[in-house]
Protein backbone atom coordinates (compact mmCIF):
# COMPACT_ATOMS: atom_id res chain seq x y z
CA UNK A 1 0.00 0.00 0.00
CA UNK A 2 2.94 2.31 0.67
CA UNK A 3 4.03 2.00 -2.93
CA UNK A 4 0.61 3.18 -4.16
CA UNK A 5 0.65 6.27 -2.00
CA UNK A 6 4.23 6.95 -3.08
CA UNK A 7 3.19 6.63 -6.74
CA UNK A 8 0.22 8.98 -6.24
CA UNK A 9 2.35 11.61 -4.50
CA UNK A 10 5.13 11.37 -7.11
CA UNK A 11 2.79 11.47 -10.15
CA UNK A 12 -0.14 13.80 -9.43
CA UNK A 13 -0.74 14.63 -13.12
CA UNK A 14 -1.06 10.96 -14.04
CA UNK A 15 -3.53 10.43 -11.21
CA UNK A 16 -5.50 13.54 -12.22
CA UNK A 17 -5.66 12.18 -15.78
CA UNK A 18 -6.84 8.79 -14.52
CA UNK A 19 -9.57 10.38 -12.41
CA UNK A 20 -10.67 12.54 -15.35
CA UNK A 21 -10.87 9.57 -17.73
CA UNK A 22 -12.75 7.41 -15.22
CA UNK A 23 -15.18 10.29 -14.60
CA UNK A 24 -15.87 10.66 -18.33
CA UNK A 25 -16.47 6.94 -18.73
CA UNK A 26 -18.83 6.91 -15.75
CA UNK A 27 -20.70 9.98 -17.05
CA UNK A 28 -21.13 8.44 -20.50
CA UNK A 29 -22.42 5.16 -19.11
CA UNK A 30 -24.85 6.90 -16.74
CA UNK A 31 -26.23 8.96 -19.62
CA UNK A 32 -26.65 5.83 -21.71
CA UNK A 33 -28.72 4.16 -18.99
CA UNK A 34 -30.89 7.21 -18.27
CA UNK A 35 -31.55 8.57 -21.76
CA UNK A 36 -34.93 6.85 -22.16
CA UNK A 37 -34.48 5.53 -25.69
CA UNK A 38 -32.48 2.66 -27.09
CA UNK A 39 -29.90 2.59 -29.88
CA UNK A 40 -30.67 -0.18 -32.36
CA UNK A 41 -28.87 -1.72 -35.32
CA UNK A 42 -30.32 -1.74 -38.83
CA UNK A 43 -31.32 -5.40 -38.41
CA UNK A 44 -33.18 -4.65 -35.17
CA UNK A 45 -34.91 -1.79 -36.99
CA UNK A 46 -36.06 -4.15 -39.74
CA UNK A 47 -37.50 -6.48 -37.09
CA UNK A 48 -39.42 -3.61 -35.47
CA UNK A 49 -40.73 -2.42 -38.83
CA UNK A 50 -41.84 -5.89 -39.93
CA UNK A 51 -43.23 -7.26 -36.66
CA UNK A 52 -44.38 -4.25 -34.64
CA UNK A 53 -45.38 -1.81 -37.41
CA UNK A 54 -42.86 0.78 -36.23
CA UNK A 55 -42.92 4.33 -37.57
CA UNK A 56 -39.64 5.27 -39.21
CA UNK A 57 -38.96 8.98 -38.76
CA UNK A 58 -36.41 10.70 -41.02
CA UNK A 59 -35.16 13.87 -39.30
CA UNK A 60 -32.68 14.94 -42.00
CA UNK A 61 -33.09 18.30 -43.71
CA UNK A 62 -34.88 18.46 -47.07
CA UNK A 63 -31.69 18.92 -49.11
CA UNK A 64 -30.43 15.54 -47.87
CA UNK A 65 -33.38 13.60 -49.26
CA UNK A 66 -31.66 13.26 -52.64
CA UNK A 67 -29.51 10.54 -51.06
CA UNK A 68 -32.63 8.42 -50.71
CA UNK A 69 -34.52 7.37 -47.60
CA UNK A 70 -35.73 4.27 -45.84
CA UNK A 71 -38.89 3.00 -47.50
CA UNK A 72 -42.04 4.20 -45.80
CA UNK A 73 -40.24 6.73 -43.62
CA UNK A 74 -42.05 9.89 -42.56
CA UNK A 75 -39.91 12.97 -43.12
CA UNK A 76 -39.95 15.74 -40.52
CA UNK A 77 -36.69 17.74 -40.36
CA UNK A 78 -35.11 18.06 -36.92
CA UNK A 79 -35.25 21.84 -37.25
CA UNK A 80 -39.08 21.78 -37.20
CA UNK A 81 -39.79 18.59 -35.27
CA UNK A 82 -40.78 20.42 -32.09
CA UNK A 83 -43.42 22.41 -33.99
CA UNK A 84 -44.81 19.36 -35.81
CA UNK A 85 -45.04 16.85 -32.96
CA UNK A 86 -48.85 16.79 -33.18
CA UNK A 87 -48.52 14.95 -36.51
CA UNK A 88 -46.96 12.07 -34.59
CA UNK A 89 -49.68 11.78 -31.92
CA UNK A 90 -51.22 8.65 -33.53
CA UNK A 91 -47.86 6.90 -33.02
CA UNK A 92 -47.41 7.58 -29.29
CA UNK A 93 -47.89 3.93 -28.31
CA UNK A 94 -46.16 2.38 -31.33
CA UNK A 95 -42.41 2.01 -31.77
CA UNK A 96 -40.81 5.07 -33.38
CA UNK A 97 -37.39 4.68 -35.02
CA UNK A 98 -35.58 7.95 -35.66
CA UNK A 99 -32.72 8.29 -38.12
CA UNK A 100 -30.58 10.91 -39.81
CA UNK A 101 -27.37 10.61 -41.82
CA UNK A 102 -25.11 9.38 -39.00
CA UNK A 103 -27.25 9.14 -35.85
CA UNK A 104 -26.41 12.40 -34.03
CA UNK A 105 -29.48 14.49 -34.93
CA UNK A 106 -31.76 11.50 -34.55
CA UNK A 107 -30.48 11.09 -30.97
CA UNK A 108 -31.69 14.64 -30.30
CA UNK A 109 -35.02 13.76 -31.93
CA UNK A 110 -35.28 10.65 -29.74
CA UNK A 111 -34.71 12.77 -26.63
CA UNK A 112 -37.41 15.19 -27.76
CA UNK A 113 -39.90 12.38 -28.37
CA UNK A 114 -39.24 10.85 -24.94
CA UNK A 115 -39.74 14.26 -23.29
CA UNK A 116 -43.16 14.40 -24.98
CA UNK A 117 -44.19 10.99 -23.59
CA UNK A 118 -43.67 8.79 -26.62
CA UNK A 119 -43.49 5.30 -25.16
CA UNK A 120 -41.22 3.25 -27.46
CA UNK A 121 -38.46 5.37 -29.00
CA UNK A 122 -35.44 3.96 -30.80
CA UNK A 123 -32.50 5.62 -32.53
CA UNK A 124 -30.94 3.95 -35.56
CA UNK A 125 -27.29 3.70 -34.54
CA UNK A 126 -25.13 4.99 -37.39
CA UNK A 127 -28.13 6.44 -39.21
CA UNK A 128 -28.63 6.06 -42.94
CA UNK A 129 -24.93 5.28 -43.36
CA UNK A 130 -25.32 2.14 -41.23
CA UNK A 131 -28.49 1.24 -43.15
CA UNK A 132 -26.57 1.49 -46.44
CA UNK A 133 -23.62 -0.48 -45.05
CA UNK A 134 -26.01 -3.29 -44.14
CA UNK A 135 -27.14 -3.31 -47.83
CA UNK A 136 -30.74 -2.61 -46.89
CA UNK A 137 -33.08 -1.04 -49.47
CA UNK A 138 -33.73 2.67 -49.84
CA UNK A 139 -36.22 4.56 -51.94
CA UNK A 140 -35.65 7.75 -53.88
CA UNK A 141 -39.16 9.09 -53.22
Amino acid sequence: MERYTEFVTNHPMLMLGLVAILSMILWTELRRFTRGYREISPMEAVQLINHEDALVLDVREGVELGQGKIRGAKHIPMSVLGKRLEELNPYRDRPVITYCRSGARSAQASNLLKKHQFQKVFNLAGGLLAWENANLPKSKK
